[in-house]
């Protein structure tokens, strides 16, 4: 039986701490409108896993700088009157050029490049599920403890600042957060899909819950379903598992907006 190897049960055990990790950064980037600067900061993140291959660096901690630069980049030009999608695109398009760039200088690194872009959930080690897990587990800590602080910021940042929160704290934290998430989920679909994981489960539980916390847990929910379900899918059709858990996402987000639009037209 399939459960019964160690690198399903891998497998399933980061799917669970992904989809928990993702629900909770996902909902505060869905709700504050910035799903565009994530995709900015995970296709960015390229240029880290160039680089650093190239300087015999793990890849990883590449994609961690690259991420955190672009985030906190995206934030800095915006600021300095360039707009904001200018700012995604000129740190996008770079990131992934250097990337490409001295991948291809490093010699043999192309092979293992398609693990970065595409992932493999099957093949993640022991070492990826304790960071993950230290991950979740001090983002857990950081939504209970600024639950209602966060939830401000993301519905409202003009008002959390009348109310003397420490916005500007709370937004870097929260961004290098958002690119640590996405770098500890590259395993796991890779680089061009890691941002489904954090909007698609979340804009599916929007239409099915009004509350910041509920969309958290609902979205938490849906992301592990889809993850069991690409993983399935993967096994039987012998096709990458990240192409389908992010096409079961679609597909349970269509679902979902039929589902709603129907139970609003229905008449009274």
């Amino acid at each position: 039986m399939i459960l019964g190897y160690e690198f399903f049960q891998h497998a399933l055990l980061g799917g669970l701490m992904a989809s928990v990790l993702c629900a909770m950064v996902g909902t505060y980037v869905v709700t504050r409108r910035m799903v565009i600067v994530g995709g900015g900061m995970a296709h960015a993140s390229l240029g880290g896993v160039g680089l650093a291959a190239y300087l015999g660096l793990n890849p990883l901690l590449g994609a961690t700088a690259f991420a955190l630069l672009t985030g906190w980049g995206v934030d800095y030009l915006s600021r300095k009157q360039m707009r904001e999608d200018s700012a995604i695109a000129v740190l996008w398009t770079l990131g992934m050029a250097v990337g490409i760039l001295f991948a291809y200088l490093t010699p043999g690194f192309m092979n293992d490049l398609s693990g970065y872009l595409f992932g493999d959930i099957l093949a993640i080690s022991t070492g990826n599920l304790w960071t993950l897990a230290l991950l979740t587990v001090a983002a857990l800590g950081l939504f209970g403890l600024l639950h209602t602080a966060i939830k401000t910021v993301a519905y409202d940042r003009s008002f959390a600042v009348t109310q003397g929160l420490p916005v500007r704290w709370l937004e870097r934290a929260l961004m290098a957060l958002v690119a640590l998430t996405i770098v500890c989920c590259l395993r796991l679909v890779g680089i061009i899909m890691v941002i489904s994981l954090l909007s698609l489960p979340q804009q599916t539980a929007a239409l099915l819950t009004r509350s910041f916390g509920g969309m958290m847990a609902a979205s938490a929910l849906i992301g592990f379903l889809g993850i069991v379900g690409g993983l399935t899918a993967s096994y039987w059709l012998s096709v990458p598992c990240g192409a389908t858990i992010v096409i079961i996402l679609v597909v349970f987000y269509i679902f979902s907006r039929i589902f709603t639009t129907l139970k609003h037209s229905a008449p009274a």
